[in-house]
């Protein structure tokens, strides 16, 4: 599968998520699609500087791209910070989804109010967000909320408790926030439910997979039609 792009998820709902927005903005795209649902499960256990989940991230990375794929992104917000930071050899370049999302977060207003289902994402998406506005040279005042109760629910299968769980969550800590970011990609139904807060709520499989997008156009690989997604892999 030479020339295309790979994502490296953490739940098997992603592959049809962002199957789905590669074949709206670029149907001619090949795409791999690897599941570790292990690594986020064990990262928060152990924490995202654990050396030996350091390691698995960066050689799923690898994994992912080692049919050719010219861009790998992860779509997990907690391992995304490792992932980033993948060395690739010059082979292909590692992205995480959420860093597009932080971008237009911090250039939308200093007030950010960050909210996740998992608290092992608040770390590194806050880490992310002043890291984004140090590099756009402005200043930001994020703030977190954890909606824990929301994860039983996305857990289960039950999307619409998730999404309404986190919606009401969201009303209910808003304030004086000028902009929302869902830190997790399993978030972005709930971005119509607050269509009406007057403030930007940004997810990132929309924004981070037109990033992924323009970088692969930008490194001028050719394109070939198909689609292939891999189970996820056994526990190492």
């Amino acid at each position: 599968m030479a020339d295309a792009l790979a994502f490296l998820h953490t739940a098997k709902s992603h592959v049809q998520t962002f199957g789905r927005l590669i074949h709206e903005m670029a149907p001619e795209l090949e795409v791999r699609h690897l599941v570790m649902e292990e690594l986020l499960d064990d990262a928060r256990v152990v924490g995202v500087d654990n050396a030996a989940l350091v390691r698995r991230v960066q050689e799923a990375m690898r994994e992912a791209a080692s049919d050719g794929a010219a861009v790998v992104v992860c779509t997990c917000s907690t391992i995304g910070g490792i992932a980033e930071k993948t060395a690739t050899g010059g082979a292909f370049s590692a992205l995480r989804i959420d860093r597009a999302m932080a971008d237009r977060a911090v250039r939308t207003g200093p007030r950010v109010l960050i909210v996740a289902a998992v608290e092992s994402t608040l770390e590194p998406t806050t880490a992310l967000i002043l890291s984004a506005a140090t590099q756009a040279g402005v200043g930001t005042r994020p703030s977190t909320l954890l909606v824990e109760e929301a994860w039983t629910h996305f857990q289960a299968g039950d999307t619409g408790r998730y999404v309404e769980t986190l919606a009401a969550a969201i009303r209910g800590a808003v304030g004086k926030a000028d902009v929302v970011v869902l830190a997790q990609a399993s978030m972005a139904p709930v971005t119509p439910l607050l269509a009406d807060l007057g403030i930007d709520v940004l997810s990132s499989p929309g924004l981070g997979v037109a990033h992924a997008v323009a970088t692969l156009r930008a490194s001028g690989t050719a394109w070939t039609a198909g689609s292939m997604n891999m189970l996820p892999m056994p526990r190492a």
